[in-house]
């Protein structure tokens, strides 16, 4: 496939290096001459120095040839127009990033007049990620598979947890739920384990099962379900909007300071049901005064990850029960999370996932299964994919204890019509069905890929 890349930013950066490492021809167009020259010595891609919008810039990157033409420059208006252009002059598939709530309220008639293939909003999706955690404050992160239907929780084993000293085997048979351990990180180690490993405190669980059964497993763990009612955020983005709408809808209490006045006024004409508040989020004795130490929630979303990480750090030092904060450098992910700030949300990494996810589809497209969903898991060294298979072929009606598997991949979860199956060696996988793969090996395009 050839791929061409509009806009050298955060997201642009990250999709250039993961497609360029999946060995896809991979062209970037940016306006900044030296971003481009430090991409160009970093991967294997080829570059071209000018505007995305401009039908001649387009054609000396080679975009009437391409395969997929992904626009993801910091503007709504370009990314549209970069996309109308890239189809007219021959482009295959468009996909375009776009933020605006206003142009998204509307994106069904814009896919359409536009020929795009795709439209990614990572700001709604971020907060629809944020409101799942809000929900469910146990878990870390919460990644969801078959239209919300099957989760994918991490969450970390403190010193005083059950399953401390437990094996994976003695867990299934004790709590009798049907849940699984998909991957468990221990310091830097990763492994996808089976029924012999044993727990510890500090580890970091990857479970796998419906809903109902992941309360239900939590229930019989001992945690205490948290009630959400006050949210207090930092910061007032279009993430921001998504998220405040969405939890105020459900009947929480949220607060929003944004230290621009203009952002302020907005914000207040849009969010009726929300408190708006002009002010710096950064002045401990604002969030003192408008009640942070009674805040069930405390999510950080400004724009700057220092500011987020200080004033995460404030709020658990108050005491607040859930902290969500946006961190856009990778590098720093692990070091926040020493400081027992463990639910990180980013824009770029939803934004990346949700186009891979699309760009596998349309490589498999003639393969026996499709990739529907992808998530890369723990600094991108798990990766968790469902797949729609789509024919009959050599492991479909097979029971899985006949199948052999490549090391380090796992069979999590089947979801057949409504139905949700946590495998075990009888179960098989059907035509029709969704199939949830965790692997630890990279690029894998179709459930062949890890069988032997």
């Amino acid at each position: 496939m050839k791929i061409v890349i509009i806009g050298d930013g955060k997201v642009g950066y990250k999709l250039t290096r993961q497609l360029s490492a999946e060995d896809y021809d991979v062209v970037l167009i940016d306006n900044n001459e030296e971003k481009l020259m430090d991409a160009m010595n970093r991967m294997d891609i080829i570059c071209v120095h000018g505007e995305g919008g401009n039908v001649e810039v387009q054609k000396s990157a080679g975009v009437p040839e391409a395969d997929l033409v992904i626009a993801c420059t910091s503007t709504d208006e370009c990314n549209m127009l970069s996309c109308l252009i890239a189809k007219r002059i021959g482009a295959l598939h468009t996909i375009a990033r776009v933020r605006n709530p206003i142009y998204y309220r509307q994106i069904d008639i814009l896919k359409e007049d536009l020929h795009l293939s795709m439209a990614v909003n990572p700001e709604l999706t971020m907060a629809e990620e944020i409101s799942r955690l809000v929900l469910f404050p146990n878990a870390s992160k919460i990644e969801t598979f078959v239209k919300g239907r099957v989760e994918l929780i991490e969450f970390p084993v403190s010193g005083e947890s059950k399953l401390q000293g437990m094996s994976l085997a003695e867990m299934y048979n004790r709590f009798q739920i049907k849940v699984l351990v998909c991957a468990a990180e221990r310091g830097e180690d990763v492994v996808i384990p089976d029924g012999d490993y044993v727990v510890q405190a500090g580890d970091r669980l990857h479970v796998a099962a419906s809903h109902k059964d992941i309360s239900r497993f939590f229930k019989l763990l001992g945690y205490r379900k948290i009630k959400m009612k006050n949210v207090m955020i930092c910061g007032g983005g279009k993430s921001s909007f998504y998220l405040a709408l969405q939890l105020a809808n459900i009947g929480m209490q949220v607060k929003i300071i944004e230290k621009n006045k203009e952002k302020c006024e907005g914000l207040c004409e849009m969010l009726p049901k929300a408190t708006v508040i002009c002010g710096d989020a950064t002045n401990h004795d604002l969030l003192i005064e408008e009640g942070i130490q009674d805040a069930d929630a405390f999510i950080s979303l400004t724009g700057m990850d220092e500011e987020n990480i200080i004033m995460s750090m404030f709020a658990k030092s108050q005491g607040v029960p859930k902290i969500i904060l946006k961190v856009n450098e990778d590098q720093r992910v692990r070091m926040i999370e020493d400081f027992g700030l463990d639910s990180v949300v980013s824009a770029k990494t939803v934004t990346a996932d949700a186009i891979l996810s699309y760009v596998r589809a349309r490589r498999n497209s003639q393969g026996s299964a499709n990739v529907e969903t992808m998530y890369q898991l723990v600094d991108e060294r798990v990766e968790a994919l469902e797949f729609i298979v789509k024919a009959e072929t050599r492991y479909t009606d097979i029971p899985l204890k006949d199948l052999s598997l490549k090391p380090n991949n796992l069979i999590a979860c089947i979801a057949r019509k409504w139905r949700i199956i946590i495998p075990n060696g009888d179960d098989s996988i059907q035509v029709g069905d969704n199939v949830i793969v965790i692997t630890m090996k990279k690029q894998i395009q179709d459930i062949e890929d890890i069988l032997l």
